[in-house]
């Protein structure tokens, strides 16, 4: 059982802007630079080296020494659900105005995204609406989907390595993850990871450099429309 204090521990590493703001990059599902992460931090290299210990002490990031260089990364997809369900929950509390502030500091991020290492924002909406529309996926319980049959079809005609996604027994195969800037849930899990890979190597989506935003590229686009009958 999850005692209080284990609760507030976690939510306490979390809750530190300078560890909130290595958090939410880290939620590009790469894996970063402890320089890269103090960067973005606005946090002096000791300082961050004193947070990301913290961190990995508290099963919040994996760390991998690279070299010279050590590599740190999300723990698991159950943090990034709790990032992501945490800034939903922050988007709640904010004002109108703010909310309006930030779709105009940053359009892109609201618009493509990685949630860990699945698509978000609203095309990863536009895929999870086109799959439940065409009855490819369907609610499965209060937090998972299902993938039909007709789905599996389409997801192989598509080029989504499902054989890859079932092997990862580690982590649920369709999840429902709350979307903190369309207050709906996308696809998440082995299933949804699967999907964001394909849109990645067919070159329909490109990763920026430190950032969680994804550009969706003309190709990508026209996918949208050809494939899942969707527009953004």
């Amino acid at each position: 059982m999850i005692t209080v204090n284990a609760l507030s521990e976690v939510a306490a590493l979390m809750g530190d802007p300078a560890r909130a703001a290595m958090l939410s990059l880290l939620m590009d599902g790469r894996a970063h630079t402890a320089s890269d992460l103090a960067l973005i931090a606005g946090i002096t290299a000791q300082t961050a080296s004193g947070h990301l210990a913290r961190m990995v002490e508290g099963n919040l990031l994996a760390a991998r020494a690279q070299g010279r260089n050590r590599f740190y990364r999300l723990a698991s997809s159950d943090v990034a659900h709790a990032i992501e369900s945490l800034m939903a929950l922050a988007g709640t509390r904010a004002t109108a105005a703010s909310r309006s502030a930030a779709w105009r500091r940053d359009p892109d991020l609201r618009f493509c995204r990685t949630c860990y290492d699945h698509l978000a924002g609203q095309v990863g909406i536009a895929v999870t609406d086109s799959l439940t529309k065409h009855g490819y996926l369907e609610p499965k319980g209060p937090r998972d989907w299902k993938l039909t049959q007709p789905g599996e079809l389409f997801c192989e005609r598509l080029g989504v390595d499902l054989p890859g996604a079932r092997q990862a027994s580690s982590r649920h195969f369709a999840r429902q993850c709350l979307d903190w800037s369309e207050r709906r849930p996308h696809i998440s899990g082995a299933l949804g990871a699967a999907i964001a890979d394909t849109f990645f190597k067919r070159g329909w989506a490109e990763r920026l450099r430190r950032s969680r935003t994804v550009r969706l590229t003309d190709s990508g686009r026209r996918a949208l429309g050809s494939h899942f009958g969707a527009t953004v």
